[in-house]
């Protein structure tokens, strides 16, 4: 019984999703477009970000400073996540076979 087992264990480690037919080009313009627009919710989050904090010294209103300030720390925090996240899941998850 512990053979049985053991052999679809390794029958299922062998296992590779893969798109279906006519689905790469697609799915690699939608991704580009996700990267692309995530890449400029970035800069527009540093650019409000410095606005408040322009803006916040400007009218003496040390809160928008504040705001400004940890807004842009974000930013930054969630961009480097976005660089280190995706190499961190391909080394966890491997190359996609089970």
């Amino acid at each position: 019984m512990e053979s049985l087992s053991t052999t679809a264990i390794v029958v299922a480690a062998k296992v590779c999703p893969k798109a279906p037919p006519g689905a790469v080009g697609p799915v690699n313009e939608i991704t580009g477009y996700v990267l692309w627009g995530v890449i400029i919710l970035f800069g527009l989050g540093v650019v409000i970000g410095l606005g408040a904090v322009i803006g916040g010294r400007i009218f003496s209103m040390p809160h928008a400073s504040k705001v400004g300030v940890i807004s842009i720390v974000v930013v930054f925090v969630a961009a480097v996540g976005y660089l280190v996240l995706p190499g961190m899941l391909n080394g966890i998850l491997g190359q996609g076979c089970i």
